[in-house]
């Protein structure tokens, strides 16, 4: 089950039904299986909220993931800033629903065990990244 929220931001017009294929079809592909997943969208000053109180870091970022993963099924919680995804498709040139698709594959690869800490992990990560955005 995957579910879409919203704290303190705009309500998109985004389909539920898109991120559970989406999500599952990478879970599938990577031996594992979905269990819930709430994808929360959500404001920069939201999200650098959570980014201090849980993480002590004191920075912007486009996504937080708390991994609740038990054996081979794949839960946790994806927080997303709607904020930095848009300035990050303006960097990067691509759409704003490519970016935020892109945000999301990284949120799951990280429950998925993948990790972006040395260049070698975060290359990995993007090869991925752009793997499963060719099912989009």
């Amino acid at each position: 089950m995957v579910s879409l929220q919203y704290e303190d931001t705009e309500i998109l017009d985004l389909d539920p039904e898109f991120f559970i294929s989406l999500l599952d079809h990478v879970c599938n592909n990577e031996g594992k299986s979905l269990n819930e997943i709430a994808i929360v969208f959500c404001s920069d000053e939201f999200l650098l909220d959570i980014n201090n109180r849980f993480l002590n870091h004191d920075y912007y970022t486009d996504i937080i993931t708390f991994d609740y993963v038990e054996d081979e099924k794949i839960s946790g919680d994806l927080m997303i800033s709607i904020d930095r995804v848009k300035d990050n498709a303006l960097t990067e040139g691509v759409g704003f629903k490519e970016e935020l698709n892109r945000v999301v594959i990284h949120g799951v690869l990280h429950l998925l065990g993948y990790d972006d800490k040395s260049s070698d992990e975060a290359l990995l990560m993007r090869e991925k990244e752009a793997f499963y955005l060719g099912f989009t």
